[in-house]
């Protein structure tokens, strides 16, 4: 059941995103659905919306682009609470720091093994 609530979340965010790319009058890129939803992530955050769904979805909640703005919320709130004020501005990037440091190693160790083909 874990499974079916993390894909049906994760699956209606990237739904959401499809139709705003696809259904607005004006060009929506890619690059406004990635600020959108992390800023929309750390407003739900904020407004304690975002970790019920966190708690009901999991990774289906926490993967996509809106677990991230949650993640640098949570983070800078953990880090006022820590070292004050200064605190907000490390405590997003410390919160994160662990996946995006895997993304760059895994991302370079697949660039390292696999050569691109020309086409």
């Amino acid at each position: 059941m874990d499974y079916l609530k993390a894909f049906i979340v994760g699956g209606g965010i990237c739904v959401i995103g499809q139709l705003l790319m696809d259904l607005t009058s004006y060009r929506v890129t890619p690059a406004h659905i990635l600020v959108g939803f992390v800023t929309g992530g750390v407003a739900l955050s904020a407004l304690g919306l975002y970790q019920p769904l966190v708690d009901f979805a999991g990774a289906g909640a926490t993967v996509p682009l809106p677990g991230f703005g949650h993640l640098l919320a949570q983070g800078a709130v953990r880090g006022v609470r820590e070292n004050g004020l200064l605190g907000a501005f490390a405590g997003g990037v410390e919160a994160a720091a662990t996946g995006i440091a895997a993304a760059i190693i895994f991302g370079y160790l697949v660039a390292a093994v696999f050569t691109p083909r020309g086409e």
